[in-house]
């Protein structure tokens, strides 16, 4: 019974982190000429989200945040899988504030990083600070030097951030919780797991503001 409390209780504390991670896509992508470039949006491969990072959360990367990732698939956005960010340089540049972190695959080669159980950013992960405004357009340079970019929005501020020396690990004890059952991340992001009800609300805000260049 102490287990079955548990299990609800994590669960809970999922389907919160991912209505978190819903707002924070529609409020960054809802401000004109603030959000992702559509250039970016519309040939993004995955989209992670870190919702809500609070003051006092990150000592030297003894501490991490929590989020979201899913992945265009050949129909639609996949379900959501579970990650964690952490290190130092993560916390020594978003300091105390609370503060939304979003990273945006931009190739196929960022896509296979997700898949990895983890990596690190600018290490294993070429990636850059992304560029910021809906209209604006990501130079040709960053596009094809980098496979992620990252961005942080605090205090309603959102821009490009550079989080060399951060770590992106899968969180498998969270998506077994969520899915009540194993599935490896990479079955999840290549949509070869139903989107559970909960995270329908997520996924169709990403295919909303993240569309294909297909007609």
């Amino acid at each position: 019974m102490t287990l079955s409390a548990h299990a609800a209780s994590d669960k809970a504390t999922l389907d919160s982190r991912v209505q978190a991670a819903t707002t924070t896509i529609q409020e960054i992508m809802n401000v004109p000429d603030k959000g992702i470039p559509d250039n970016i949006a519309r040939n993004a491969t995955c989209i992670g989200v870190i919702p809500g990072l609070k003051k006092g959360a990150f000592i030297f990367g003894a501490e991490y945040g929590r989020g979201v990732v899913t992945c265009r698939t050949g129909h639609g956005w996949s379900a959501p899988a579970f990650i964690t960010f952490g290190g130092g340089s993560f916390g020594l540049q978003l300091g105390g504030q609370s503060t939304d972190v979003v990273l945006v695959a931009v190739n196929d080669k960022g896509f296979q990083d997700l898949l990895k159980s983890k990596f690190k950013i600018g290490g294993d992960a070429a990636a850059a600070a992304g560029p910021v405004g809906r209209n604006s357009q990501a130079s040709t340079d960053i596009l094809l030097k980098a496979e992620l970019l990252t961005y942080s929005r605090s205090r309603g501020l959102f821009a490009g951030i550079d989080l060399t020396g951060t770590s992106v690990t899968q969180s498998t004890d969270d998506t077994t919780a969520y899915y009540g059952g194993p599935h490896t991340t990479e079955d999840i992001l290549h949509g070869n797991v139903p989107v559970p009800d909960d995270a329908k609300p997520f996924v169709r805000t990403v295919a909303k503001y993240f569309r294909s260049v297909q007609k």
